[in-house]
């Protein structure tokens, strides 16, 4: 037994060295021999070289993957993820003055990639990973479009697929992995949650030639879900999706928007229909208003047509709010194919008898009522109207086509409950005015929610918006205050809301002294 146990231990001691020793090293060598970017000068890569790395690692077309190549060429790769682009570099000019003055800077200065990200996404739960442009659309993009920025976890790939086909317009999606920490694709069987998650992206990803034209694919892998924990070694039963730990969906939303490749977005989630055409709509109104600068009005109770706040829309000083609706019974909603594409048809829903469509989450009234449903059904289809909300208040989170420029979604917000409405309140303050889009609507597709998780969520981040409120309040009273501009609409209703919050005016009080 003992000459037994002796010799299966130099086995095996023989093959682990051989393959750490000599295997690993080869094959990382080799790998590198076929993906490096031929040197350029000032070892600055070519937009060819970003080009091939963004779409993932390999020069292949999309027509030459299969999942099978994907495992053989990725994902058994002992660099992935490490290997993607963390040593890439950005690069930075300088100033045109600098340059115009002759003081010899014109050369770019170079920032590690990694760096910038990690930057970016600073307040993001650690350790997160962003992975820009891990597929990257073939389509080119009219910087006055508008991209759906949105974000999926694995268990929403179908519900995703079916808003690329619907919209067929630029996307920009941030995907959740679960990964864990400290190990290489390689080292996970292929059962593995993570393994079989970027497996399932693969194929959806090719599935359809809208997402190689349209969609850009940014990846955040954490490994906060029960799914990255899971041991690797171990047959997995779980549903895709299942156990989405450390739901970072304000991060996700931020990635999304920064790598958008137009000026305007509309932040949405995955699980909406798009019904009408609202994208040409404002796109006719942006274009209308390049050649037209005249100013035009925006006062509290008329109604506009959408070229009125066109030139607002592209200052970042208006977002438009689309209209969110969902069916009353819920086995209703499930088919897209049967949604109203048309107000008219809507309208047919909300007032039959009874009524087989409302307002979303219209239990919730804080959360859409501001949107003002009553006049939106007062004005006639194809009016080409848009009126303004009057009545805000801080649990309103509408879905809203938007400039890139205005306020970012601040990122401490995890799990449901508070985030979306986070970024809409401080959207608020910061002076952009939201004005509804009369002709047009979102439905919600049903699905079930996972009700124990968000009420926990839900109860963390009730104290956490209270307190950011707080924040935001006294950032942008002090704001107006030292800018001289508390007496303008745009101060009068940073206070008008903020007076609602118990402790802000003492504290403004003593900030800005009276």
């Amino acid at each position: 037994m003992l000459q037994w146990s002796l010799l299966t231990y130099t086995a095996v001691s023989v093959l682990y060295a051989t393959q750490h020793v000599v295997l690993v090293p080869t094959t990382k060598f080799l790998f590198s021999l076929m993906v490096a970017p031929a040197s350029v000068p000032n070892g600055r890569p070519s937009a060819q070289d970003n080009s091939i790395r963004t779409q993932g690692i390999t020069q292949r077309s999309s027509e030459d993957y299969s999942t099978s190549a994907l495992d053989n060429d990725i994902l058994s790769d002992l660099n992935w993820p490490d290997g993607l682009s963390s040593d890439e570099l950005l690069y930075w000019p300088s100033s045109t003055l600098s340059q115009a003055l002759g003081m010899n800077h014109s050369d770019s200065t170079p920032i590690l990639e990694e760096t910038f990200l990690s930057k970016a996404f600073s307040q993001s739960m650690h350790p997160t990973r962003i992975i820009p442009f891990y597929y990257k659309a073939s389509g080119t993009a009219d910087i006055d479009d508008i991209t759906i920025t949105t974000l999926v976890t694995s268990n929403r790939f179908k519900v995703f697929k079916q808003l690329v086909e619907n919209y067929q317009g630029p996307i920009s999606v941030t995907v959740h992995i679960p990964f864990p920490l400290h190990v290489s694709s390689a080292t996970l069987d292929a059962n593995h949650p993570s393994i079989v998650a970027l497996n399932n992206l693969h194929d959806l990803y090719h599935s359809s030639s809208y997402f190689s034209t349209y969609v850009d694919v940014h990846l955040a892998l954490s490994p906060f879900a029960a799914a990255a924990r899971a041991g690797s070694g171990k047959m997995h039963n779980s549903e895709p999706g299942e156990g989405e730990g450390g739901r970072q969906f304000n991060v996700w939303r931020n990635v999304a928007r920064l790598f958008a490749r137009t000026e305007f977005v509309l932040m949405l989630d995955v699980d909406f229909a798009v019904c009408t055409d609202w994208r040409e709509a404002v796109r006719a109104a942006l274009s209308a208003t390049r050649a037209d600068t005249g100013v035009r009005p925006t006062g509290h109770n008329q109604t506009l047509a959408i070229i009125d706040v066109a030139d607002q829309l592209r200052k970042g000083e208006v977002a438009l709010v689309v209209p969110a609706f969902e069916y009353v019974k819920q086995d209703d909603g499930v088919d897209q194919k049967t949604f109203p594409r048309s107000k008219q048809d809507l309208l047919r829903l909300t007032h039959g008898s009874p009524a087989t469509v409302t307002s979303f989450h219209a239990s919730w009234t804080p959360g859409h009522n501001s949107t003002d449903y009553v006049r939106y059904y007062s004005l006639p289809p194809d009016s080409g109207q848009v009126y303004k909300v009057t009545q805000y208040q801080s649990a309103y989170e509408p879905y809203v086509i938007m400039s890139k420029r205005v306020t970012w979604c601040d990122e401490r917000f995890t799990g449901y409950g508070g985030n979306k409405a986070a970024c809409l309140f401080e959207m608020y303050l910061s002076g952009v005015s939201f004005y509804v889009l009369a002709d047009h609507f979102l439905i919600h597709q049903s699905h079930k929610y996972e009700e124990e998780a968000r009420r926990e969520e839900r109860k963390y981040n009730r104290k956490l918006y209270a307190d950011f409120k707080e924040e935001a309040c006294l950032r942008y009273i002090e704001r107006h205050a030292r800018e001289g501009t508390l007496r303008t609409s745009a101060g009068i209703a940073v206070q008008d809301e903020c007076r609602k919050i118990k402790n802000v005016a003492r504290i403004a009080n003593q900030l800005i002294g009276g």
